[in-house]
């Protein structure tokens, strides 16, 4: 049995299938299917139920799929501790983050992370993911907090942290509907080069309507505060709705829409510091990461 082989069958569970583990990995789809036939052949029991649709875990798949989560974690909390023990963690750390951190209280974690680790100096900035990963990828930063889309650029790593959820915002005095019911309509978005303006005119396309953005703001409380003016409607992540803000309507998004799930991107190659930062991240988060995936 190895290790690569429960990654890849820890991530066939948590997608559903081949297709979307692969996707989400980045490895080829054959790859990922013939470690989990060997890992099938090598324990002599059937760990998948196959449909045409969807891959569920069998009973004995179930059961592996605990140890398999417990073995990643322990993994991942132990190159945390062989790195305190070695006494690495020093250096300096640039953080990019987004206004979109699901439940994560950054602030606090950052805090906790500092006090310590008092040799490692943390620098934070903020912007629209497009920039974030642009830095990300050209060494100006070496983690970055927020959505994590499909289209990142190939090499960047992530651990998922939580997920989130799509919602529609609207003044207090509008009902919700069918985005289709709001088609020309003034929208409020952040701008071009974010997840969520992606996201929105993604859905304009799919269901060929004109959903026009009016008004733009840097930031998801700008969003709120401008439809809370009556100003227009927008498309939201839920975890940034929870915060404390002007009254809004809020309801679901009709058709469903997901939103990426929460997590901490960073390249193949990073130092003590960003690695000691990160898996506090982790932990902080209360995720127990089922192994680093690859763009």
């Amino acid at each position: 049995m190895e290790l690569r082989q429960l990654v890849y069958f820890e991530a066939v569970v948590r997608c559903g299938g081949f297709t979307r583990a692969a996707h989400d990995l980045r490895v080829a789809q054959p790859a990922i299917s013939a470690q989990v036939r060997r890992l099938e052949s090598e324990l002599g029991v059937t760990l998948l139920a196959r449909t045409t649709r969807r891959v569920t875990p069998t009973e004995a798949g179930e059961l592996l799929l605990v140890r398999a989560r417990r073995v990643l974690a322990e993994l991942a909390a132990a190159r945390d501790e062989a790195a305190q023990v070695a006494d690495v963690v020093r250096g300096s750390v640039t953080v990019g983050t987004t206004g979109v951190l699901g439940g994560l209280d950054l602030p606090a974690v950052l805090s906790g992370f500092i006090g310590r680790h008092p040799g490692v100096t943390v620098s934070l900035r903020t912007g629209l993911m497009d920039a974030l990963l642009d830095d990300l990828t050209a060494g100006a930063a070496d983690l970055v907090l927020g959505p994590v889309h499909p289209d990142r650029p190939a090499g960047i790593l992530v651990t998922p942290l939580s997920e989130d959820r799509l919602v529609l915002l609207t003044p207090l005095d509008r009902d919700g509907g069918e985005l289709t019911e709001f088609a020309g309509e003034p929208f409020v978005s952040l701008p071009v080069g974010s997840g969520l303006r992606k996201l929105l005119d993604g859905l304009a396309t799919r269901l060929g309507v004109d959903l026009p953005v009016r008004f733009e703001a840097s930031s998801p409380d700008g969003v709120r505060d401008l439809v809370a003016a009556g100003l227009g409607v927008a498309l939201m992540a839920a975890s940034a709705v929870a915060r404390p803000g002007p009254a809004v309507g809020v309801h679901e998004v009709v058709p469903a829409t997901p939103h990426p799930a929460i997590g901490v991107l960073y390249g193949a190659t990073t130092s003590p510091a960003a690695r000691a930062l990160r898996s506090w991240v982790i932990r902080s988060a209360g995720r127990l990461p089922g192994g680093e995936q690859a763009s």
